[in-house]
């Protein structure tokens, strides 16, 4: 990934619950400014509230587009965010992943509770298949992501993942430095399938 200028659309992972700090709100809304200023489309779940609700308006406030995916009984409940510039209505979780995922150039993560991280580690899975290969980003507000990343060191150590895994993703500390973190993620391929399967050293050399 050469130039933020290759990025039109970025699917964002986040949280909806509404009793997480202010800071984590913050960082959603001002990850959609950036995101609209920069003239790239925000995909997200299409939530009203939390952090989901923040990053839309953080988009929508400053004149971006933002595409919501959201599964037809949260629509029933009333869940998803009346303004967006589309709101797409999909049978299940499992269509709205991949939907979010279908043709987005990379993926940012905020903090968020278990939907935000399943998300997050099902495109580094299919990343380490070598079926997605754009840039992941992940905003570690305030250190919050550092222990999934002290759990995929442990999992690169005890041979569960190879060292090149540790590729698959790059650190953002703040909704500002994402972009930038996107540029600098290093070119990933199909061809990573070839070591997906971790074999021990000696079958290795």
């Amino acid at each position: 990934m050469s130039s933020t200028q290759l990025i039109r659309s970025v699917c964002v992972y986040c949280g909806s619950s509404e009793e997480s700090d202010r800071v984590y709100f913050d960082s959603a809304y001002r990850l959609g400014a950036i995101l609209a200023a920069n003239s790239i489309t925000t995909v997200y779940g299409g939530g009203a509230i939390g952090s989901m609700g923040r990053l839309a308006n953080g988009a929508l406030d400053n004149g971006g587009k933002v595409v919501g995916v959201i599964p037809k009984f949260m629509q029933e409940l009333e869940w998803g965010h009346g303004g967006l510039t589309e709101l797409h209505i999909v049978e299940d979780m499992r269509e709205r992943k991949h939907r979010m995922l279908l043709g987005s150039d990379a993926v940012i993560a905020l903090p968020g509770g278990s939907g935000t991280l399943e998300e997050l580690l099902e495109a580094i899975t299919l990343k380490r298949l070598g079926i997605y290969l754009n840039p992941i980003v992940l905003v570690d507000v305030q250190g919050f992501f550092e222990p999934l990343i002290s759990l995929f060191r442990h999992c690169i150590e005890h041979r569960f993942m190879d060292e090149r895994h540790a590729a698959m993703w790059r650190i953002a500390n703040g909704p500002e430095d994402a972009l930038e973190a996107i540029r600098m993620s290093s070119a990933w391929s199909a061809t990573a399938r070839e070591f997906a399967a971790v074999r021990a050293q000696s079958e290795r050399t």
